[in-house]
C-alpha cells in the first residue's frame, strides 16, 4: 500500500494535502500539498506493474526458500557460492571488548595497574521451591 486513507487530509481545487514524516527532523509529521496530477504521479511510482509483487514478499529473496533459490540462481549464472571465512570465536566477552575498544575489563578501573579476579559467581537460576525438610 502506497498511502493509507488516514494520511489523506484534504482534496480541493485540484490539490491534494496529505501527511508525511520528515525523518531529517526527528520523524516530525508534516503536511504537503501537491497538484492532483503530481500526487497521482508520485503515488503510481509505488504501484508495481501488473503481475509483479514486492520483492520482499515474493521471488528468490522471499524468506521461505531463499537459500535454495539463491543456490539455483548461482548455478544458472555459473557463479560459486561466496566463501565466508569463519572468524575464530573469542572465548570471553572481555576479550571481545578489549579487541573493540582497546581497554581491558580485567584491569582495575581505579588504578589501571591491578587485575580484577573472579572470586565468586551467582547461580544462573534460583531454585523454585524450598528444599524438602529432612528432619
Amino acid at each position: 500500500m502506497a498511502i493509507s486513507n488516514n494520511r489523506l487530509v484534504n482534496f480541493s481545487d485540484g490539490r491534494v494535502t496529505f501527511l508525511w514524516k520528515d525523518y531529517q527532523h526527528g520523524a516530525a509529521k508534516k503536511t504537503m500539498t501537491l497538484a492532483a496530477h503530481e500526487f497521482i504521479r508520485r503515488f503510481l511510482l509505488h504501484v508495481p506493474p501488473e503481475g509483479f509483487q514486492h520483492i520482499r514478499h515474493y521471488g528468490f529473496l522471499a524468506n521461505r526458500y531463499r537459500e535454495t533459490k539463491l543456490a539455483r540462481c548461482r548455478q544458472l549464472l555459473h557463479q560459486p557460492a561466496p566463501v565466508v571465512e569463519p572468524s575464530a570465536p573469542l572465548v570471553d566477552y572481555r576479550d571481545q571488548y578489549q579487541k573493540l575498544t582497546g581497554q581491558s575489563l580485567r584491569d582495575c578501573p581505579r588504578c589501571s595497574r591491578g587485575h580484577m579476579l573472579v572470586i565468586d559467581t551467582f547461580p544462573v537460576a534460583l531454585p523454585r521451591a524450598r528444599p524438602p525438610d529432612t528432619s
